[in-house]
């Protein structure tokens, strides 16, 4: 038996306990067990020893096999698809029902109601306001911008920010205003997004897309001679190009009109040298417009 080993040979605590043939209270048994502890007592140890081999030998009863699988019952289950609505088809339904909102529309009021009340667009739900037009309908020049910046979605007209103080300077000069009564002397200024994107980002093709139904409408209905394609977005809109620097002052058919490139006020106020080509591209236009009015 080891050095601090004990044999519990108390019995267990029961109304009488003995100890070697004496009777013992609880009080004695707990005694002894301190006095055993003390004396450096500290593993129980039974009467016989015991063969842990012998335990992990033993056989241990039989389970059941698990049942083959095919033996099992097939419950069904209803096959769900994970895959959610098809983005292409999504745009397809919005390309279509703005189609139909601008067909049905007879006059700029009418398709401006209409636009406005279109949901297709996200960008509807964190722009201020709806900018639909300014300046005069039946204008000889419309300016097809990008889409509304921070300014222009504040007040719910196109062009009216730096960039639109900038452009007006520059369609002055060749005698053409957003506030001339006379028609000739007119602009009329859309934009190919009426709502502003978050952050002055680009519009992503898919904005492009959805949009494009209510500026032809809208087009149709100013019935310009011309159109002057105000940077990227409208020349990707209108002409399926971009590269505004080598498409700048090179006529083209757009909406069934001759179109004009230009860069955007915006580019220019970042980079003046630029002015001399925007200039150029307004005589050009002067000229095209006295062209056609022969």
């Amino acid at each position: 038996m080891p050095a601090h080993a004990v044999r519990p040979s108390l019995p267990a605590m029961d109304t009488n306990p003995t100890y070697q043939g004496i009777e013992l209270d609880a009080e004695t048994a707990l005694a002894l067990l301190e006095w055993q502890v003390e004396m450096g007592a500290d593993e129980p140890v039974l009467d016989a020893p015991v063969d842990r081999f012998e335990l992990a030998n033993r056989p241990r009863p039989a389970t059941p096999a698990p049942a083959p699988l095919a033996d099992l019952p097939i419950q069904s289950t209803p096959q769900t698809s994970r895959a959610g609505p098809d983005p292409a088809d999504d745009l397809a339904v919005r390309i279509a029902e703005a189609e139909a909102l601008a067909a049905a529309a007879d006059n700029l009021g009418a398709l401006a109601a209409a636009q406005e009340g279109f949901d297709g667009l996200e960008l509807k739900k964190g722009a201020r306001n709806f900018c639909f037009a300014d300046g005069k309908p039946g204008s000889r020049v419309l300016i097809l911008g990008e889409a509304p910046g921070d300014e222009e979605d504040r007040q719910g007209r196109p062009f009216v920010g730096r960039a639109g103080q900038l452009l007006d300077r520059m369609f002055d000069a060749i005698g053409l205003s957003r506030a001339a009564v006379d028609a000739e002397q007119a602009l009329y200024i859309v934009n190919v997004l009426a709502w502003r994107p978050p952050g002055n980002r680009d519009p992503n093709a898919d904005e492009i897309s959805v949009s494009m139904p209510f500026v032809r409408r809208h087009i149709e209905l100013a019935a310009p001679d011309v159109i002057v394609l105000m940077g990227n977005i409208p020349c990707q809109a209108a002409l399926g190009r971009r590269g505004i620097l080598r498409l700048r002052g090179q006529w083209a058919q757009a909406f069934g009109r001759p179109a004009l490139p230009m860069t955007h006020p915006a580019y220019l106020l970042r980079n003046p040298p630029a002015k001399r080509e925007a200039w150029a591209d307004l005589l050009s236009l002067s000229a095209r417009l006295e062209t056609l009015s022969v």
